[in-house]
């Protein structure tokens, strides 16, 4: 078999949480020859299955998956790990003779990859005890304003409650001196030789987008989810601060088995957090140059992205 030229640009699918990604990419692979790279900072961790919408078993060893189970949920997994997984994984498909195809929602993940990676500073535990201090009096949203002030571009792309990303930018911010979003035009791609043909796959109703994300999560309910929560508690290991625990569904889920709410209030708190996602996930697509938009909800939006897929495959030397 011949092999997919390193010219061969590389097809990126990214879009919302809910908007049929994984669907896609199985269909892509039942009929071309391509190998799915996943592009998702919950699928990489083993054990957390239903939660993440991750494919069967039998879906996985049909149709060949990376970048998937290859953690333990106790391990932390960064945007960098991700730029070096992937390029190797691109690598090894490539001397197979198939195309890879990046598939996923980890927006972060994707611009480091197009984009390159900042050089940013070590956590700086005083200063994010200062922060932390200041968000316990004045609250995130208020911490969230004067990021805005600070850094608009970045506090457009972060929700006022996410005290997480904000205490991170206000601590770039005031070790370097410099806001996230600077830093970010400053960076150069991972492999600048590499090319990428991107296509945004999202619905165009936000609402229609909004009731599947609420019906999948209660399919997921049914289908086992807090079983798999709990038993993710029950391995004593783990914590609610890990960012495998902290990913949307678990840490609502993992809350209630802490006995700190009720089963629906959760339930409610993750599909509300789910929604939240969605959108930031796509206002960090609108924010993207270079892509090609796909309606998820009309029935030929495939068409350009398997036209893409069969050209790079036709065209193997």
């Amino acid at each position: 078999m011949s092999e997919i030229s390193q010219a061969t640009p590389v097809p990126l699918i990214m879009g919302p949480t809910g908007a049929g990604k994984t669907d896609l990419a199985l269909r892509l692979a039942a009929r071309y020859p391509i190998e799915i790279v996943s592009v998702d900072s919950a699928l990489v961790y083993r054990g957390m299955d239903i939660g993440t919408g991750k494919p069967s078993r039998e879906e996985l060893e049909r149709f060949p998956h990376h970048l998937v189970d290859i953690l333990d949920p106790s391990q932390p997994y960064s945007a960098g790990q991700f730029v070096r997984d992937a390029l190797h994984a691109i690598g090894d498909i490539r001397k197979r003779g198939k195309l890879p195809v990046l598939v996923g929602g980890t927006m972060l993940y994707f611009r480091a990859l197009r984009r390159g990676l900042a050089e940013m500073p070590q956590a700086d535990p005083v200063v994010r005890q200062e922060i932390d201090g200041a968000a316990a009096r004045l609250g995130w949203p208020a911490m969230h304003a004067q990021l805005a002030a600070i850094d608009p571009l970045t506090a457009q792309r972060i929700q006022p409650n996410d005290g997480q990303r904000i205490q991170r930018a206000l601590e770039v911010h005031r070790l370097t001196g410099r806001t996230l979003s600077e830093l970010h035009a400053q960076t150069r791609p991972a492999d600048p030789a590499m090319k990428f043909v991107a296509f945004a796959w999202a619905p165009s109703d936000r609402d229609r987008l909004y009731r599947a994300i609420e019906r999948r999560f209660q399919n997921m309910m049914q289908a086992g989810l807090l079983d798999e929560v709990r038993r993710l508690q029950q391995r004593g290991d783990l914590h609610s601060e890990l960012p495998a625990i902290r990913s949307v569904g678990y840490r609502q889920l993992w809350e209630h088995l802490c006995g700190n709410e009720a089963l629906t209030a959760s339930v409610q708190r993750a599909i509300f957090a789910t929604r939240h996602l969605a959108r930031r996930q796509l206002i960090w697509l609108r924010a993207e140059t270079d892509m090609q938009w796909c309606d998820a909800l009309d029935s030929t939006a495939a068409g350009p992205i398997e036209n893409a897929v069969a050209t790079f495959v036709r065209d193997r030397v």
